[in-house]
């Protein structure tokens, strides 16, 4: 192969400089942006710099220069991501549950690469992992891969979904259970990574934990349509699905109704969005109707306001609460 020369490559190294030498707090003057070239081994000199520049400028890099021709410097300001995108970025993978703490270390750094050196030392400076619970499955990207291209291509899935359990000496077992399902969607929900899918010998959706799924297969059988076992016609909306289930799990969406604490509005809505339905009850209450799956996790959703709110409807979700409450009164005494 043909060796380009370095000269014909110095528009992408003053970006890859300005890129990582450079931020709003910390500038290179024409002069320096040479010295970096040179360690380079690219000779430029400095008017030749400033046409360099202008040339990048004029492509759309966002390079600003601060200070007096003379004295001042130049810097690269409008990046892919800003410091505070890049923080939500970093903390939002070094709270993902689902992704190992190896992969978190190589996400954080990819995302560090985006700063500059001086505001990547900032990033690194607050990340921890060692002390967060974090998933040993080093594989997940992969699974991950197979799922999303079953999903695209609108195919069956099989793979091999392993469980936790305690045998009879009180040591912990992992299990393994044989799958195959329709998969409609992935969803991050609770620091985890869910598919939604369905079992073929089922007429529902369930909810399957990404880091317990492993030996993925893509099957060329055509995938279930999610209108047989879902709401949902021309688009699974995963957004509107995850409002109305809870903790992930599934169950058929029904009318719920709640008297809430005044105070709890702001959770309330938070949780089932502002298009709900709210009425007066009285001064200190008022009335919330949705719709959402009556299941376990509603109910232990509901449980932690205690006496600020108490279920009007449905009856088999009242039924619940109380049971619950009555367990937990028998656990005490």
């Amino acid at each position: 192969m043909k060796r380009i020369s370095m000269s014909k490559l110095k528009l992408l190294h003053i970006v890859d400089i300005l890129s990582k030498k450079t931020d709003e707090s910390h500038f290179l003057a024409a002069t320096e942006i040479c010295e970096e070239l040179e360690k380079r081994g690219i000779t430029a000199e400095r008017k030749a710099i400033y046409n360099d520049i202008e040339a990048l400028k004029e492509f759309g890099y966002d390079i600003i220069h601060t200070g007096s021709k003379n004295r001042g410097g130049y810097f690269m300001g409008e990046r892919t991501f800003q410091l505070a995108e890049m923080r939500l970025l970093s903390d939002a993978v070094q709270a993902a549950n689902f992704i190992s703490a190896k992969k978190t270390v190589e996400l954080v750094k990819k995302i560090e690469s985006f700063a500059s050196e001086h505001n990547a030392k900032t990033l690194h400076s607050q990340v921890y992992v060692d002390n967060r619970p974090k998933c040993k499955n080093e594989k997940i990207y992969y699974t991950i891969s197979d799922l999303d291209e079953a999903i695209n291509k609108g195919v069956k899935v099989s793979f091999s979904y392993v469980r936790r359990k305690i045998t009879d000496e009180f040591n912990t077992l992992s299990e393994e259970k044989a799958f195959t399902v329709s998969p409609y969607a992935l969803i991050w929900s609770d620091d985890h990574y869910y598919l939604v899918c369905n079992n073929e010998k089922y007429d529902n959706l369930m909810n399957l934990r990404v880091d317990r799924i492993k030996d993925v297969i893509i099957t060329e059988l055509k995938a279930r349509h999610f209108s047989e076992v879902s709401p949902y016609t021309l688009n699974f909306d995963s957004a509107d699905y995850t409002s109305k289930i809870f903790n992930m799990f599934s169950g058929e969406p029904k009318p719920v109704e709640f008297i809430c604490n005044n105070d709890l509005l702001e959770p309330m809505l938070d949780r089932f969005g502002d298009k709900v339905k709210i009425q007066k009850v009285d001064d200190d209450h008022f009335l919330l109707k949705t719709n959402a799956a009556v299941n376990d996790g509603l109910t232990n959703w509901l449980f932690q306001f205690g006496g600020r709110i108490k279920v009007t409807k449905p009856n088999d979700l009242i039924y619940a609460i109380k049971k619950k409450a009555r367990e937990t009164l028998e656990n005490y005494e």
